[in-house]
């Protein structure tokens, strides 16, 4: 989901400086649009976005998504109980989470992603316990919303923070429709247009509803066996034998089952492995990691977002100025898109990504 334009926040016109303020700390999948969200109710005064209760201390964002750290996506709220009691705002956030669903939220599946509400006031546990025990009447299936004591929050880095109020097209599985009515606009989705201005060097926001998995029957007729038994059985190619092993044309590497983006040629590397090798993802949310113990080993496998293929494996022994990691993928759950045909080829918002400043001027 894509929302080209948020509603406004009126809590911009309120002075909180002589307010009370209470904190509370809600995890309702991606903190982008739950921080959005939370941010436009009547009453919150502050929010900050952040990784709670987890294993270690101060986790990045990697550490969180790639090292089992436990932590949760989590938004800080600082919130006036004289606008807008301790009720009302988890009401409202219920309106935006599925609390029956267990470690997954929209599109984004992983311990990171799980709910929560985690109190630092323990008079305020009794309160929770009855908005759950109220909202648990509306699902057949049990809610799974966390309830603890905050153990530990660290802040998440800056580039999170307010993230789609800089980044306004960004990906959000929350809808706005819920807010308060005087807070709201419509909210504007464009599937046709470019999801954000184009600047050089910045990967465009990929939309997942705009790609689809066929069924396997319509797959198999697709691709080739050995890319079926790849995307779909977890087999793997054999070394040194795909095609994109030794690929060194500029061009974006996408899941062959859907089409969606997920690898660039910008992080390519050789890693002398024998399979396409890369530092990151063209974002890390079109990526879904699983802890994989088949073989004897105890490795994390790599699939995609919308296709769920499977891609390959990630390890820790990428190049350290890059962040580290190698994204070790087949080739055959992949399909290159040299630079030359993006446009062609319908992925036109992509060409500004592979020029620098100086071509762009």
């Amino acid at each position: 989901m894509r929302h080209e334009k948020l509603p406004p926040n009126p809590n911009v016109k309120i002075d909180y400086s002589q307010a009370d303020l209470h904190r509370i700390y809600l995890a309702g999948g991606c903190f982008w649009g739950t921080e959005a969200y939370l941010q436009r109710l009547p009453g919150v005064a502050a929010t900050n976005v952040g990784y709670a209760n987890g294993r270690t201390e101060n986790p990045s964002y990697q550490d969180v998504c790639y090292s089992n750290t436990g932590h949760a996506e989590t938004v800080e709220v600082r919130y006036d109980p004289e606008r807008i009691d301790l009720e009302t705002l988890l009401q409202y956030f219920f309106e935006i989470i599925d609390p029956t669903l267990f470690n997954q939220q929209g599109n984004d599946r992983g311990t990171q992603y799980r709910t929560g509400i985690y109190y630092v006031d323990p008079t305020d546990l009794p309160v929770i316990q009855a908005v759950v025990s109220q909202q648990q009447l509306a699902f057949k299936l049990p809610i799974v919303t966390e309830i603890r004591p905050l153990e530990q929050y660290f802040p998440a880095e800056d580039y999170h923070q307010d993230y789609l109020e800089k980044n306004p097209g960004g990906y959000c599985h929350v809808s706005f429709a819920t807010l308060p009515g005087d807070t709201l606009i419509p909210v504007i989705q464009s599937p046709a247009q470019p999801a954000v201005l184009a600047q050089p060097g910045v990967a465009p926001v990929i939309d997942p509803s705009l790609y689809s998995r066929p069924d396997d029957t319509v797959l198999k007729k697709k691709l080739t066996p050995l890319s079926y038994a790849v995307v779909r059985k977890n087999a793997t190619e054999h070394p040194f034998s795909g095609a994109y092993w030794r690929e060194e044309r500029t061009g974006l590497y996408v899941d062959v089952v859907t089409g969606e983006p997920l690898f660039s040629s910008r992080d390519k590397f050789d890693a002398g492995c024998g399979w396409p090798s890369f530092t990151k993802p063209v974002d890390h949310q079109v990526i879904v990691e699983k802890r994989d113990r088949s073989h004897g080993m105890d490795r994390v496998e790599v699939r995609s977002r919308t296709g769920d293929s499977h891609l390959g494996h990630v390890f820790t022994d990428g190049p350290a100025s890059k962040g580290g990691l190698r994204y070790c993928i087949n080739s055959a759950s992949l399909r290159f898109i040299p630079l030359s045909d993006l446009e062609r080829e319908g992925y036109g918002d992509w060409l500004m990504y592979f020029r620098t400043p100086e071509e762009q001027a």
